[in-house]
């Protein structure tokens, strides 16, 4: 493997469990793709260290258990705005 991919493997790692993000924010942090932080996360971390592999993946199941919520909220800000600004 590249040495660039497993410096930003570990990195992308690191801003995971630092900031307890999402793959979608991380993603946007970094300037690449979604399936690109799940790649890297979830196959070449594993292989580069395991450990910081595990602890990273413990955040990735935290945020999925979590979605359906923040999803949630972000619909029912949706139609606050909507009802205050007077659109429909």
């Amino acid at each position: 493997m590249k040495a660039y991919i497993e410096e930003r493997t570990i990195a992308l790692a690191e801003y995971i469990i630092k900031n307890k993000s999402t793959v979608r924010e991380t993603a946007k942090k970094f300037g690449i793709s979604k399936s690109t932080v799940h790649k890297d996360i979830t196959e070449r971390l594993l292989k580069i260290n395991p450990q910081l592999a595990e602890n990273a993946r413990l955040i990735l199941e935290e945020n999925k258990a979590e979605r359906h919520i923040r999803g949630g909220l972000a619909t029912k800000q949706k139609y606050k705005k909507r009802n205050e600004t007077g659109i429909k």
